[in-house]
């Protein structure tokens, strides 16, 4: 039986205190639906077993034992029976008297997944169709004091719509095909329901189609009123004045009189108040209480400022009494997308507090394929790896769902920037106005929810919609056979969709933050994907097969997508593969790479093959797969940085993994940082020295995204590989605030003076006060041609009265040094970097148990031993300290 428990329920972000509220959290249980084929394959499923909830009927499966790790070998192919199937969900409720004495009692579901019909004591209660939306109904005249059952039966989202869509005279263009053969090719359901695109299958994740009750369930009862909602408007801030609103959101029985009162506290620890007399009317009131700030301490972008936020408690008072109140916290800042017309064509830049912040970060997909396995503790990890990595900007991608209240929360502590899409993930969505309600009303709940959140800078209608209507050849295909009648209807749904529907919902609700139609966009405004207005994804690398050197070839606005594969760490493919599978075309590593139905890995080798050669093993392959990645994605950052103010932005695909496989992420399903990560916080580094070569010549870039000026000098050596200094050049150099300035043009001739390019390097650092602040390695030649060296490194380890530490000394130039300790989870405080001859670098190791147990699991290489050409192992000594 539910337990019957007091305190203050959620309602939107916040906390109402006078609602009495019920967790319905333990006590579930659930079943295969009786009497369905389904049941009849798999009858030991009919049973009732213990639920979870939140959950979905795989990870209870998983729980009871019913079934294999999901992401196990390739289980996958053998788990899609439970998305075609039906379930059912109940749980017995005790009531007592007291609580049907209340005036309201109000069933609270905050996420169905997805077709769902409840009932109550055997009568209907309630129709979900949207993952994404809270159903709260009445329930009072239907409890009884005693025993209750809730039922809630879940349905097979392409069970249920199938049959309707092969029925219709066209399917509308989706994502990706079923591998399974569960759907029809071309025939996709996905389009037709609002509920997490990824679900079905991407080109980095598997295919689990959930069914469950996804999110929280709850019993509220109430008396009288009941403070829905308490939001801060930020009408005007800047560094003399905030002038706010706290605008109340009250349901009242009746009409009659209160107090309106409000308390904050500055980050400083000050605090403050304001109150107002109201005047309530019977049913839903909006109430403002106005406030003014004045010098408030705003909130900034990481590496801008300080994230300041503001707690505020809200009370609502009748005769002398507190009956409601919701705490906020928000930070106060302005947000502007300025789009100005120059020399480059529109401008794209987000604005904060009147700085123009160059954002730097990735997109972020959901962290799993089952959603409620995701703790708090797994989003921090994220969060903070990315402000580690020097980000400042993330873009929730729009196949996904909408994260919690605490991923925001961690975000605007962290100063984190969020893009936020509305969840459309590129498929064509229905122009029916059923449908269009339906995402009217998710989108106003969405936006309601989280826009007090001061981290979120932009709302997104969706990802790559519009563009891939103009461009793609099976959506050009698709309007050429349904005719131009046709084609204007789909067209005018999607304008009307994105281009009103989510933009008027964005602007009545949280008017002081962005809203942009489609990414990439020139918010209908023109074509969509162009370089010189609005914002663009870039795939002609990897995608299409372009050498990466074509990053440089385009200079957009603002890039919000491109990306490089790679193959994550040993130990979190030893997780899901057995010995036997470790060659790249094994069927489960085929079952673990998404990208063009498993021959992803044969672009992988392509890149590898063109740019460092023949990896000599598998572990070879996966080390190159992850150097390729990262020194490809530090290529077009580094282009875009030095192309600021002509762009604004880098937002490399992707930052997480949503189970262990090949990908474009930066940060492997465990959370391991693959090298990716490593660079992302040098080349992302708020100071950076950016050396750009092409046909022969370098222009050598000097980015700051400080704030203010500052002096410092560009040295500039040429080495050769075993160690000998060719030549040298200092040259004192002026930095001025949140810009990229070329400090030098050489040729190679002048760089090289005659000597061998096959064997010599060049060594850029920009340094501050005499201490480098950034360094980059220039090399002339690939990596298949530079004749590289045995780097001689050694490795010892030490406890330095502080922790452990891990020294690495190379004799000879060592390029994109690697340390891992296997399945150890310890961490190196740098990794994936590059050596000059004679240097010495100490690395802290986190998260160790012993210097034994590291000892015995320690491995370094290079990319001198990663390929056939050599042969010659990497020395290695492990001195005891």
């Amino acid at each position: 039986m539910a337990v019957l428990m007091l305190f203050a329920c959620a309602c939107g972000a916040g906390t109402a205190a006078a609602t009495t509220t019920q967790t319905l959290a333990t006590g579930w249980r659930f079943r295969l639906a009786p009497g369905s084929a389904a049941a009849q394959a798999h009858p030991e499923a009919v049973a009732w077993r213990a639920a979870h909830v939140p959950g979905s009927v795989q990870t209870d499966l998983l729980a009871a034992g019913a079934i294999g790790d999901p992401f196990h070998r390739d289980n996958e192919a053998s788990l899609q029976w439970i998305g075609l199937a039906d379930w059912q969900y109940q749980l017995p409720l005790a009531i007592d008297a007291t609580t049907l004495r209340h005036a309201h009692v109000e069933l609270v579901f905050d996420g169905l997944d997805t077709f769902a019909d409840v009932s109550l004591n055997g009568h209907p209660l309630l129709t979900a169709d949207n993952m994404f939306r809270r159903w709260r109904v009445p329930v009072k005249n239907m409890l009884q004091a005693g025993s209750n059952t809730l039922l809630v039966t879940l349905h097979s989202p392409i069970t249920r719509l199938q049959p309707w869509l092969l029925r219709q005279p066209y399917a509308l263009p989706g994502e990706f095909d079923s591998a399974f053969g569960d759907e029809p090719k071309g025939k996709q359901t996905s389009n037709y329901v609002r509920k997490a695109n990824y679900q079905y299958g991407w080109d980095w994740g598997p295919r689990y189609v959930t069914e469950g009750i996804w999110q929280p369930v709850r019993l509220e009862t109430w008396d009288d009123l009941r403070l829905a909602d308490v939001h801060i408007v930020q009408q005007h801030v800047d560094a003399d004045v905030a002038q706010l609103l706290a605008q109340f959101d009250i349901h009242a029985d009746h009409a009659g009189k209160a107090q309106l009162r409000l308390t904050w506290s500055a980050p400083d620890g000050s605090r403050r108040n304001v109150m107002q007399e109201a005047s309530l009317e019977a049913g839903d009131n909006r109430l403002d209480l106005p406030l003014r700030i004045e010098r408030p301490q705003r909130w900034w972008p990481a590496g801008y400022g300080a994230p300041n936020l503001y707690h505020f408690h809200a009370e609502v008072v009748v005769a002398g009494k507190v009956v409601a109140s919701i705490e906020r916290d928000t930070g106060l800042r302005s947000v502007e997308l300025r789009r100005q017309r120059d020399r480059w064509g529109r401008s794209f830049a987000f604005v904060v507090n009147g700085v123009p912040v160059f954002a730097k970060g990735a997109n972020l997909i959901p962290f799993d394929s089952f959603p409620e396995r995701v703790t708090e503790a797994r989003m921090r990890q994220v969060l903070q790896s990315a402000r580690n990595a020097n980000m400042n900007m993330l873009r929730v991608w729009g196949g996904g769902y909408y994260q919690s209240d605490a991923f925001y929360a961690m975000a605007d502590r962290l100063g984190l920037m969020i893009w936020q899409d509305f969840m459309f993930g590129g498929a064509v969505p229905p122009y029916d106005t059923a449908f269009r309600e339906n995402t009217r009303i998710e989108a106003t709940e969405q936006v309601m929810r989280l826009r007090d959140h001061p981290s979120i800078v932009l709302w997104c209608g969706n990802n790559e919609v519009q563009t891939g209507w103009e461009s793609w050849p099976d959506r050009k295909k698709f309007a050429q056979a349904i005719g131009p009648a046709e084609r204007a209807r789909v067209e005018k749904g999607m304008r009307t969709l994105f281009g009103e529907t989510l933009r008027g919902v964005v602007q009545r609700y949280t008017p002081d933050v962005p809203y942009w139609a489609s990414s990439p966009s020139t918010d209908f405004d023109g074509p969509a994907n162009v370089p010189d207005d609005g914002d663009m994804h870039v795939w002609d690398v990897w995608a299409g097969s372009a050498p990466i050197e074509d990053y440089l070839k385009t200079t957009p606005r603002f890039q919000s997508e491109y990306g490089l594969q790679s193959f994550p760490a040993m130990a979190t493919i030893r997780s899901f593969a057995a010995p036997a599978d470790l060659s790249t075309d094994s069927p489960v590593m085929r079952a673990h790479q998404k990208f063009d139905g498993g021959n992803g890995n044969q672009r992988l080798l392509f890149y590898i093959r063109k740019y460092y050669g023949e990896p000599k093993d598998f572990a070879s392959f996966v080390y190159l797969s992850q150097v390729m990645q990262a020194e490809g994605i530090e290529l077009a950052a580094d282009h875009l940085r030095s192309a600021r103010p002509q762009s604004m932005g880098s937002l490399y695909w992707q930052l997480n993994d949503v189970w262990p496989g090949a990908s474009w992420s930066s940060m492997d399903y465990f959370g391991r940082w693959k090298a990716l990560q490593f660079h992302a916080r040098r080349f992302y580094a708020p100071v950076r020295v950016a050396p750009i070569r092409r046909d022969g010549r370098t222009d050598v870039f000097l980015i700051s995204d400080r704030t203010t000026p500052f002096d410092a000098q560009l040295r500039t050596r040429v080495m050769d590989v075993d160690g000998r200094l060719l030549h040298e050049n200092t040259e004192p150099v002026q930095m001025p605030p949140l810009a990229s300035i070329r400090a030098a043009e050489l040729a190679d001739a002048a760089l090289l003076q005659g000597a061998d390019p096959h064997r010599s390097f060049a060594v850029f650092e920009l340094v501050e006060q005499g201490r480098p602040v950034s360094r980059h390695l220039l090399y002339f030649e690939p990596a298949l041609t530079l004749q590289l060296p045995d780097p001689d490194l050694h490795a010892e380890l030490a406890d330095s009265g502080h922790g452990i530490v891990l020294s690495v000394r190379a004799k000879r130039l060592a390029r994109e040094v690697w340390i891992d300790f296997g399945s150890l989870d310890a961490q190196v405080s740098d990794n994936a970097f590059d050596m000059l001859p004679g240097e010495r670098i100490e690395l802290q190791i986190i998260g160790a148990t012993s210097i034994a147990s590291l000892r015995d699991a320690l491995h370094v290489r290079s990319m001198f031993d990663a390929t056939l050409r050599h042969r010659t192992p990497t020395t290695l000594e492990t001195a005891r300290p």
